[in-house]
């Protein structure tokens, strides 16, 4: 078990990281160099998901705290590991492959105290493929839609974040990539401020390789955001979906009526009456949505000083 100070640091920087010994080191460097000019009462927290490499021996070697799963779980949670041992008041979070620059860690954590959380946002002069970028689009179009505040980047792993609204949503966040997904839309449906910064995303080192699918972890992403949207804002999502199958019902009855000179039939009477039951699921499911909020309001600090 790694060793800690007793001096609660203000800064903790969380890194989870797979595979990225051939960069994790020199990552960690960067990030202390930085962030000491920043505060240097901090703490560098790396997490190795099970590495097969010296992923671990080379993020110690380079002065972070290292905390390791037997096994590969995944990058969300690994993040969950950082946050739960992680003893900061503001929590940054990036990835360990060396494409978010730690010179961009100032410009996020400078906004929390106004922000709840920062979020790193890509910019076009990012280094990134072009249908990750379409597929980003899409994503943060859906997620404004679902939650009424824009979303400039949904996927970002780069963010600043108040600790105690961190550790409050902890046990929302999935195993898997789609934890900044999950977060996010968290934090705008409790209330809290969210802020973006324009920064520019490196392309991926060379020697390192990419832990993430397209197809299998994009139609994860869409799973995920309609899953919170039912979770977060159920009636967004069910009174659309029943307004539409009602004018189904009601056009297909009249188009028997005036059309076919027939009975407006079963079938349209089905139709409306399956629009009706889907409002009412919608309105039970934002009840239950208000009672989870409640509840993880009740269990979770007031703020970070508690």
């Amino acid at each position: 078990m790694p060793t800690q100070t007793k001096v609660m640091p203000r800064i903790s920087v969380i890194i989870p990281a797979f595979n990225e010994g051939v960069v994790i080191g020199n990552v960690v460097k960067q990030i202390r160099a930085v962030v000491n000019e920043l505060d240097n009462n901090h703490e560098i927290i790396v997490i190795d998901d099970g590495s097969a490499d010296d992923t671990a021996q080379n993020a110690r070697d380079a002065g972070a705290i290292v905390f390791q799963h037997p096994y590969n779980i995944g990058n969300g949670a690994s993040v969950k590991t950082g946050i739960r041992h992680a003893r900061g008041k503001i929590l940054v979070t990036l990835d360990g492959d060396g494409q978010h620059d730690p010179n961009d860690i100032p410009k996020l954590v400078e906004k929390i105290g106004p922000y709840d959380m920062v979020v790193g946002s890509r910019n076009s002069e990012s280094d990134t493929a072009a249908h990750r970028d379409a597929a980003n689009m899409v994503f943060n179009s859906l997620a404004t839609y679902i939650s009424g505040r824009k979303i400039e980047d949904l996927t970002s792993g780069f963010r600043a974040v108040k600790a105690h609204i961190a550790r409050q949503f902890v046990y929302l966040l999935p195993n898997k990539f789609s934890y900044p997904t999950t977060i996010t839309l968290s934090v705008v449906r409790a209330g809290y401020s969210l802020g973006y910064e324009s920064i520019k995303f490196a392309g991926r080192n060379k020697q390192t390789k990419s832990k993430i699918k397209p197809l299998q972890d994009g139609l994860r992403f869409l799973m995920i955001i309609l899953k919170i949207a039912v979770f977060y804002a159920p009636l967004k999502i069910f009174v659309p979906l029943s307004i539409i199958i009602f004018l189904l019902g009601v056009s297909y009855g009249l188009m028997r009526i005036f059309v076919l000179g027939a009975p407006y039939g079963q079938t349209s009477a089905l139709l409306m009456s399956t629009a009706a039951l889907t409002f009412l699921v919608g309105l039970v499911s934002e009840q239950i949505a208000q009672l989870r909020f409640d509840r993880s309001e009740a269990n979770s600090p007031i703020n970070e000083d508690e």
